[in-house]
């Protein structure tokens, strides 16, 4: 296996990390309890989510780092770090390198999270999905061999990440949507105990 395949599948390896990290972030978000729900058991799935958070980091620094050890590719330690001028796929490798960089930011400050606000952290944190967006972008468009060949989306690899995405997508519009719906219920029962409490007050002027 060459330095280059190694890399590829390292970077396959880093977006299911980020995939399962964001997944259990939503169920985090949702108050999603394994113990009343499936698989009814205990466990402390916020602990899961931080180390997938981290190993996502650790996996998906290392996926470029690896190319710097290829005999054909030609990276040097600055195209990994800032590759708007590498020597192969400049463009799609920043994108990666855009979603390294917001990982790392999540990443960075969940570890510091109780020196911050939580409304400052909430907001920061949004960043992992502009990152999965720029890692699921870096990998659906870039040729893994570096010989840029034209993508084939129904490739194994790019089906993969076309899978990450789509699921990404699902979990977070579903959590648009159990938002929506508790605010409502939430403002329904404003408004219920409003009500009742102007008739109580109706009633006891009586």
């Amino acid at each position: 296996m060459s330095a280059i395949d190694l890399s590829s599948d390292v970077g396959l390896v880093a977006c299911g990390l980020l995939t399962l990290n964001i997944l259990l972030g939503l169920l985090l978000s949702m108050r999603y309890n394994p113990w009343t729900h499936w698989p009814h058991r205990r466990f402390n799935y916020f602990r899961i989510h931080n180390w997938t958070g981290y190993l996502a980091l650790a996996v998906s620094a290392l996926h470029p780092i690896i190319v710097l050890f290829s005999s054909t590719a030609n990276f040097r330690v600055f195209d990994i770090a800032i590759p708007v001028q590498s020597p192969k796929q400049p463009v799609v490798n920043t994108l990666g390198a855009i979603g390294l960089y917001a990982l790392a930011l999540v990443v960075v400050t969940s570890y510091f999270r109780h020196r911050m606000t939580r409304h400052n952290w909430k907001l920061l944190h949004y960043v992992a999905y502009a990152s999965a967006a720029f890692f699921f972008a870096h990998s659906l468009f870039s040729d893994p061999t570096l010989k840029g060949q034209p993508v084939d989306w129904l490739d194994g690899e790019k089906v993969y990440i076309e899978l990450c995405a789509l699921v990404v997508a699902a979990g977070s519009a579903y959590r648009v949507r159990w938002m929506l719906r508790h605010a409502r219920r939430r403002s329904l029962g404003r408004a219920s105990m409003a009500g009742a409490a102007r008739a109580s007050g109706v009633a006891g002027s009586r």
